[in-house]
């Protein structure tokens, strides 16, 4: 059977990422039994798609799946989603210009702030991360515009900090060569409170020079992303294409950046178990149990 995998737009993270497992699990199978990669409108629209039986696979950030899985709004029906395996851990940040003020997150107060689109992933995470923090949206402008726009926006001095999706990202690498822009760090406190209570984010550190104006190494919030499938889903497909991933943890950074890491992103599994990937309570699906057993990450 045609095996579908939904993305994101063409050349987003989701879409290239997906690229590389496509051609992992396309080595040696035929025609009729490879997975096509597609592009969509991501995470939402992912899981909806699967929903309906339009995908067999697809990318979400691990912040919506136990919201699809227990039918919390944007979601109106429950999804039966299960893990199949994490794709990585993206670092999330805000952006000033080097001449701002803005010495940490915990200065927003009466500032104009890109949050992403209205209604967006993005926006979600900011509010998911400042209800924890106890910054109410009341307490500084939020600016509703995609990333490009926010860009030119902090550039022309119309905003004063920009939430930028996970590195790399083309829109963050052309910033930073048009204008002098610094990473705004947490206060103290703030990013340990929030991996305290927020499950599906990681701490990572993003590292000097990794683009023009990252001028020392800094903590940061990373979303996992993740790879899900539907409970519908054959158990061998599943297998197949998580054992395409485990088997070649070694070699996926190589095939796209973005993948660096995800061997660490694996290993909680030896201690914990299926609970290290089970976001928002989504299970693993059994196929990807039995491909994770057979390379030695469960018992």
């Amino acid at each position: 059977m045609a095996i579908r995998m939904g993305t994101s737009e063409l050349g987003g993270t989701f879409y290239t990422q997906g690229m590389a497992f496509a051609e992992l699990f396309n080595r040696g199978r035929a025609e009729d039994d490879r997975c096509a990669v597609l592009t969509s409108d991501a995470s939402i629209h992912n899981a909806e798609q699967l929903d309906r039986g339009g995908l067999e696979f697809a990318f979400m950030a691990s912040n919506w799946i136990g919201r699809a899985k227990n039918a919390t709004p944007p979601f109106t029906r429950k999804i039966a989603l299960r893990m199949v395996a994490p794709a990585n851990a993206g670092p999330m940040f805000f952006v000033k210009l080097a001449t701002s003020p803005v010495a940490s997150v915990a200065d927003f107060k009466g500032k104009r702030v890109a949050v992403g689109p209205k209604g967006s992933g993005m926006e979600q995470h900011i509010h998911t991360i400042f209800g924890v923090l106890g910054i109410s949206f009341d307490s500084f402008t939020p600016v509703y515009m995609g990333f490009a726009d926010g860009a030119d926006a902090l550039i022309a001095g119309a905003i004063d900090a920009q939430f930028q999706p996970p590195i790399p990202n083309r829109v963050m690498t052309d910033l930073s060569q048009r204008a002098d822009v610094r990473v705004i760090p947490y206060a103290p406190g703030q990013l340990e409170k929030v991996l305290a209570e927020v499950p599906f984010y990681r701490g990572v550190t993003m590292a000097k020079n990794v683009f023009r104006g990252v001028v020392e190494d800094g903590a940061q919030l990373a979303v996992v992303n993740v790879l899900v499938t539907h409970e519908r889903v054959p158990e061998p497909i599943v297998h197949d294409m998580a054992k395409a991933i485990v088997d070649n943890l070694d070699s996926l950074p190589a095939m796209n950046p973005l993948f660096t890491g995800l061997e660490n992103l694996f290993e909680p599994l030896r201690d914990k178990g299926r609970a290290a990937f089970e976001f928002g309570g989504v299970e693993v699906h059994p196929g990807a149990a039995r491909a994770y057993t057979e390379a030695g990450y469960l018992r």
